[in-house]
């Protein structure tokens, strides 16, 4: 069996005990030796709780303010016990045990020779899902357990690939240092100690849809599988190897907590979230469409064959009309000259004329000549 120890403090979601109710079990070195009618302090941000615990050893606190962040805490023989500081359920129930050391008990002499022997993936580890802006964020919080009282090398190298798709796969801090990274690749190099060995990962997945399939094993027997989703929207957890799932809210927030037996080495875990928040891409596609259709005529319109024909004949009209205009405008100064014009009549005229050919002259400069009407005005 694991060290009673390693499993010290660490809270356990359950459904077996009355709502927002909190189980503290004070033990001496191992599950056969309760304490009993002892205080056990629950912090329950800055107020105080205090139970004694009963004969199995259990001090429960019932009624506890959801999502309030609590710390079970006692003092046995002068050594401080505390467990993990959490945020108190909306819904069911917390376990948690606080180990004291057997003083009694005579130290046992440490192997230090590795052996050769097996280790599983502890009742504690758990694998966290965290929805964000088109991708799925994956933690892997492992904690490798020798139970074996010497240092133990697998027969195979603890090493396990990250889901399909995954990017950025990262060892995070509090890790042992004998865990790496690269690529998907994720590798443990034993020998492991006895106890348990901390192995947290995370990655990123790109989930484009609304919905992303999981797929994960491992290279050794999960004794229990436990997800933690945190939900966005109707987002959910859909799994055939998910037994119970509930929502719970933890500051503001709401999670699905679910639970699952254990799963054998190499068997994949499969896990799918639906309803995940994306956006459409259809707006993405139909702006690329029209950009594309955009340069296209472009392209079109500067590369098709121009109309020479065309081009020379309006040429010829525009320079057939100048040479008319000027012709009127050259009867028109000599009509002034005379006596008994009519000068209004004539600097109109004249204003007209000189309108038409400035027209006249700036399309003959342009590479497309335009058409012009009747009046001289294109």
């Amino acid at each position: 069996m694991p060290d009673p120890k390693q499993m010290s403090g660490i809270p356990r979601p359950v459904t077996d005990l009355p709502e927002r109710a909190i189980s503290v079990r004070l033990i001496r070195g191992d599950l056969s030796k309760n304490i009993t009618n002892f205080p056990v302090a629950l912090h329950i941000g800055s107020k105080v709780r205090t139970v004694k615990t009963d004969d199995a050893g259990r001090a429960q606190f019932n009624d506890v303010p959801a999502g309030a962040l609590v710390k079970a805490v006692a003092v046995v023989d002068g050594e401080t016990l505390e467990s993990q500081e959490f945020p108190a359920p909306e819904r069911g129930g917390i376990r948690l045990m606080l180990v004291a050391t057997d003083k009694t008990k005579p130290a046992a002499s440490a192997q230090t020779t590795p052996v050769s022997g097996q280790v599983a993936i502890g009742g504690q580890s758990r694998i966290v899902l965290e929805p964000g802006d088109e991708a799925v964020r994956v933690y892997y919080l492992l904690d490798i357990v020798n139970s074996a009282r010497a240092p133990v090398n697998p027969p195979a190298p603890f090493a396990f690939e990250m889901p399909r798709g995954a990017v950025g796969t990262t060892v995070l801090e509090g890790s042992s240092p004998r865990a790496s990274v690269n690529g998907r690749l994720v590798r443990v190099e034993g020998p492991f100690a006895p106890g348990g060995t901390p192995v947290q990962v995370v990655c990123e997945i790109p989930a484009l849809g609304g919905s992303l399939d999981v797929s994960q094993t491992f290279p050794a027997d999960l004794e229990q599988l436990a997800v933690v989703a945190k939900k966005v929207g109707a987002m959910r957890l859909a799994s055939a190897q998910i037994a119970n799932q509930r929502d719970m809210t933890a500051q503001g927030e709401t999670f699905i907590a679910a639970t699952g037996g254990a799963v054998r080495a190499g068997q994949p875990i499969r896990l799918t979230l639906e309803e995940l928040p994306h956006h459409s891409p259809a707006p993405r596609w139909i702006a690329l469409g029209l950009a594309a259709a955009i340069l296209g005529a472009g392209a079109w319109a500067a590369t098709r064959p121009e109309d020479r024909t065309r081009r020379a004949a309006e040429r010829k009209r525009l320079l057939a009309r100048r040479e008319k205009l000027l012709g009127e405008l050259v009867r028109l100064e000599r009509e002034r000259r005379s006596a008994g014009a009519n000068e209004t009549r004539l600097a109109a005229r004249r204003e007209e004329l000189v309108t038409a050919l400035e027209h006249v002259y700036g399309t003959l400069d342009t590479a497309n000549p335009l058409p012009l009407d009747g009046a001289g005005t294109p």
